[in-house]
């Protein structure tokens, strides 16, 4: 279901597809509340301006494992996976679409429930990591991670979200 989304500042409209294939999640007004949310606080802190399309798609740890075995060769289910549609360059406009963001509820649930932190809040940073993703971000060297992790951070500060990484 596309709404569209305005970050707090203005800098970019996004309209989100949000669905829902599997998996035991909350309802689906309340992820499009927390997908809105760590969108807009995501694009806030990276200052990015433009209008583009986002998906994210809520499913289950069996379809997380098909697609990272068939597109990382690691054959086992993860949090999240993020699927840029094009490729972003940091300092320029947004690609029309920036691609998918999909979420596992095992995984997400387990995560949320050893780190003793709300499922809501784990949502939100997975959400935040993946479309960091898309924009560009990675964290494959430590000064990648760290530039990564204080966007994460910051954005979820905003959102009064305790920091995952403490």
């Amino acid at each position: 279901m596309p709404e569209d989304n305005l970050s707090g500042d203005g800098a970019a409209l996004v309209d989100i597809d949000i669905s829902v294939e599997a998996g035991d999640w909350p309802d689906e007004a309340s992820l499009k509340r927390l997908v809105d949310r760590a969108a807009d606080a995501a694009f806030t802190e990276t200052g990015v301006t433009g209008r583009s399309e986002l998906s994210v798609v809520f499913s289950d740890d069996a379809h997380i494992q098909t697609l990272n075995a068939g597109w990382r060769g690691k054959d086992k289910p993860t949090n999240v996976l993020s699927f840029p549609a094009f490729p972003f360059v940091e300092g320029g406009p947004l690609p029309p679409m920036l691609g998918d963001i999909v979420l596992a509820a095992e995984t997400v649930s387990r995560e949320a429930a050893l780190e003793d932190k709300p499922v809501r809040n784990h949502i939100t940073h997975l959400v935040i990591h993946g479309l960091l993703h898309l924009l560009g971000y990675d964290h494959e060297t430590d000064t990648e991670a760290e530039e990564m992790e204080a966007i994460e951070r910051a954005a979820l500060a905003r959102l009064a979200i305790p920091d995952p990484y403490a």
